[in-house]
């Protein structure tokens, strides 16, 4: 089986290299230094497995989580990264990746989550499992939180206006708007405004049609 490797530190892949031949030594090892290494030999091998770093040249966190999950559904993605927040490794997931490694855990974890992810499962570390341990669920990306004004505030976002014309059609001062945002990418558990236009797509938020103007 092929196995990606997409991390810009030598160092690091070398050592991901090593460990997953520990537990695919027949594996054939592609390595990438870069979000557009990475969607490319995603696109051209689409190998069963992928490590991915968030944070290589060109990836800006779940969002270019989401673009390699588009370009290649079949590929099991592993997200291993120097994050450790809980709700990063949930953002994760949320976007497509099967399992959330951070790098300070032990190579003996990884190997875990390999076994795990490549069985089908999804591994997430102890300390993002503690909700589980207290009887709850990972919390997801909740559009039923938003206000109505919350809403309107959306719908000018995946319109690609700016805040400036959303306060202008809303009523609304700029900070008042900005203040909406800054909800809006909480419930929806985006990093920032274009990641919470995605995250509203695929939940089924529709915009208003193209020349409508908000309520």
């Amino acid at each position: 089986m092929k196995v990606l490797i997409a991390d810009d530190h030598p160092l690091v892949r070398d050592a991901l290299a090593r460990t997953v031949s520990r537990v695919r030594p027949e594996a054939q090892l592609l390595q990438a230094a870069s979000h557009d290494e990475t969607l490319a030999l995603l696109t051209a091998e689409r190998p069963p497995l992928a490590l991915v770093d968030l944070h290589m040249p060109g990836m800006d966190g779940t969002l270019a989580l989401r673009r390699l999950r588009l370009a290649s559904p079949t590929t099991t993605l592993l997200v291993v990264s120097g994050d450790d927040d809980p709700v990063v490794m949930r953002a994760a997931l949320a976007a497509g990746a099967a399992g959330f490694v951070p790098k300070s855990e032990p190579p003996e974890r990884l190997e875990q989550a390999l076994v795990l992810v490549l069985a089908g499962g999804t591994y997430l570390p102890p300390q993002a499992l503690a909700d589980f341990r207290n009887g709850a669920a990972p919390a997801r990306p909740d559009p039923g939180a938003l206000t109505p004004r919350q809403t309107d505030v959306l719908h000018g976002l995946m319109r690609g206006l700016p805040n400036k014309l959303i306060a202008r059609e809303l009523g609304l001062t700029e900070g008042t708007v900005k203040i909406h945002i800054a909800a809006i990418l909480r419930a929806l558990q985006a990093r920032n405004r274009t990641e919470a236009v995605v995250v509203a797509r695929d939940l089924g938020i529709v915009p208003p049609r193209p020349g409508s103007s908000l309520p």
